[in-house]
């Protein structure tokens, strides 16, 4: 072969090269700005929120998502006090002056099980054309004030009702066909307050575990998902009645009357409660029935009217808090009546336990405490409900891992 012929060869391989450059000068330039604009981290964020993403279903059957710690977590709240503006005033601590905002960058971690990030559309998806209604007090009602802000963030709802007290609600997403709503109540049970001839109340209550509150009870049968709970109101005198007969009392101290302590008090309103729920007939076949049990306060160096605070500014580990307290003995005894209900049951309705008291527990630092705007009661900490966004967020997570466990 001649060189004139080498030359050639040599000739069209350089032509050919340098045909290919732009080429691959294009791909090593989109793989580099796909590594180092989207790393690994950064996808699994965006996939939080991706409405293309499906999460993995995890088996939370073999795991107990009420045993574990609270893990740093640098995302924080999915929702701000200025993102969320249904925040009632009362639990927007931030607004109020907090100082401290560490108390937002924690995440709940179960023992031996991955619990996914909250997806609201994820949710609002697993809930579509059902009710879900949050049966309880003012602490169901922070509990539904939390969701309804993480699901905001996906679809604005509307807000269709509210009675005169503004204690019960009814806001609805449209798109989702999903209702969400709140049926108050003290002790689940009917109960009035005694008064004194001026009409001004005693504090002291008398409450009849043969007959249910009527609000709940009139809610019930609309209902797809309930989520039931109830607690604070029972520190205080309470004359128990079974019709027409008086059973005894909580927190008396009269001769002559039987003492009944809070943990058989807790019983025999829950008790009622399930068997109300288990035995409605003209209820829903699917009716899903959760306890959320009991929210711990913590009131330090006194209680709500005599200066009690909470001023702690982080979590608490699992061995600084008390597993015998008064808070888990009425955990204990929630828990024992939805086991018995489920028991005997014939109809086997679906119960399910949202166990959120050893978690909260360990969260004195997510309560407003003088942070509430209380100018109607200076002085008076919150130590009871919890700050929005705040730690009581991480139950509708829980919550999430229930239902499609559930269904």
């Amino acid at each position: 072969m001649d060189s004139s012929s080498i030359l050639r060869g040599k000739s069209k391989k350089k032509t050919s090269l340098s045909a290919l450059a732009p080429y691959l000068l294009l791909c090593i330039t989109l793989f580099s700005i796909t590594f180092f604009l989207f790393p690994q981290n950064s996808l699994n964020s965006i996939n939080d929120h991706n409405v293309l993403y499906v999460e993995p279903q995890p088996n939370f059957k073999d795991c107990d998502l009420s045993k574990g710690q609270w893990i740093p977590e640098e995302r924080g709240s999915l929702y701000s006090n200025s993102t969320c503006p249904t925040i009632p005033d009362s639990k927007n601590c931030l607004k109020h002056g907090r100082p401290n905002r560490d108390f937002l960058f924690w995440r709940w971690k179960p023992e031996g099980c991955k619990l996914p990030s909250f997806n609201p559309k994820a949710f609002l998806d697993l809930v579509r054309g059902k009710e879900m209604n949050f049966i309880g007090d003012s602490v169901a009602r922070n509990h539904m004030e939390s969701l309804l802000c993480l699901l905001s963030m996906e679809e604005t709802p509307k807000d269709i009702y509210k009675d005169a007290e503004d204690r019960n609600r009814i806001w609805y997403f449209r798109d989702h066909d999903f209702t969400l709503s709140t049926s108050w109540t003290k002790f689940l049970v009917a109960g009035f307050e005694r008064t004194r001839a001026n009409k001004t109340g005693t504090g002291i209550y008398d409450i009849d575990v043969d007959k249910i509150d009527e609000q709940w009870a009139k809610d019930l049968p609309n209902t797809d998902i309930a989520i039931v709970s109830a607690g604070h109101w029972f520190f205080r005198p309470i004359y128990i009645h079974r019709g027409d007969e008086t059973i005894g009392c909580i927190f008396c101290n009269l001769p002559n009357m039987t003492q009944i302590s809070l943990k058989e008090g807790f019983k025999l309103v829950f008790s009622a409660a399930f068997k109300h729920i288990n035995g409605c007939h003209n209820c829903k076949d699917n009716l899903v029935a959760v306890l959320r049990t009991y929210s711990p306060s913590h009131f330090e160096n006194g209680t709500w009217n005599t200066g009690g605070a909470c001023g702690r500014t982080i979590p608490l580990r699992v061995n600084d808090i008390n597993q015998k307290s008064s808070d888990m003995e009425i955990r204990r005894s929630q828990i024992e009546q939805l086991e018995e209900i489920k028991r005997v049951s014939l109809i086997k309705r679906k119960f399910a336990v949202l166990d959120v008291t050893r978690v909260m527990l360990m969260r004195p630092d997510g309560h407003p405490n003088s942070y509430w705007g209380n100018k109607w009661m200076k002085g008076f900490n919150d130590c009871t409900h919890w700050c929005l966004p705040g730690p009581i967020d991480a139950w509708s997570e829980v919550l999430m891992a229930l239902l499609r466990q559930l269904w």
